[in-house]
């Protein structure tokens, strides 16, 4: 009776501990793949992997993660980890993902279409994990550029909600430089749209022929052969 009795103490313990090593590994799979997918994040991030009860689960030799649809790498989360073989099986992985970093916000209501300047910004510091994608982190990056629609104070400040400022503006006389191998013309003509650095300019020349090229830093128009 004794013999038996050590003999089911031992199973249970065995057991115990192969399910406590299959849960570090499901754990550990989901949290590696947290880092590697937040290591280009602005700021410090700090993850936290929930609890995890995986006795239920069959034996597995190679594990997976991914991020389950309409979830984010960010706040509180699930990361999907599934096993490949020799059992099919998948379960969801609780966790706290938070970033903490310098981000930037309007200090005062802006307009559509105003040229953004060092006074109108903000730097805050703190959590990132429940703001929209896209925030710019470095006031230079905002600076000069123009606003593509109005804000309130106290806003955070996206990428896209900012325009690069025109160098070029319709109706204005341009400068066009034609470029190609061993030869550089230029002209003149009209500019028919507005554009910023690097974006196309249509310029209608003298002789009315239409040309298009890349618009520059200094407000001419290039066009390379």
């Amino acid at each position: 009776m004794l013999a038996r009795l050590l003999l089911l103490t031992l199973a249970l313990m065995l057991s115990s501990r192969l399910f406590s090593a299959e849960t570090e590994m499901v754990l550990d799979t989901a949290e590696r793949y947290v880092r590697l997918q937040t290591q280009g994040l602005p700021g410090k991030v700090t993850i936290t992997m929930g609890k995890l009860d995986t006795n239920r689960l069959p034996a597995c030799t190679a594990l997976e993660a991914f991020s389950p649809p309409g979830t984010r790498l960010s706040g509180k989360t699930y990361i999907g980890v599934r096993c490949l073989g020799p059992n099919i099986w998948s379960v969801l992985v609780p966790a706290q993902i938070a970033v903490t970093g310098n981000y930037v916000t309007t200090a005062r209501s802006l307009a559509a279409g105003q040229a953004v300047q060092a006074t109108d910004l903000t730097t805050l510091s703190g959590d990132m994990s429940s703001l929209p994608t896209g925030i710019v982190t470095d006031p230079a990056n905002a600076i000069g550029k123009t606003l593509r629609n109005s804000l309130g104070a106290g806003q955070p400040l996206r990428s896209d909600q900012l325009l690069a400022p025109l160098v070029i503006r319709q109706g204005q006389t341009v400068r066009v430089i034609s470029k190609g191998p061993g030869f550089a013309v230029s002209g003149e003509g009209k500019a028919l749209n507005n554009a910023a650095v690097g974006q196309i300019a249509q310029i209608r020349m003298s002789s009315g022929q239409t040309v298009s090229g890349a618009a520059q830093a200094d407000g001419s128009v290039e066009i390379s052969f």
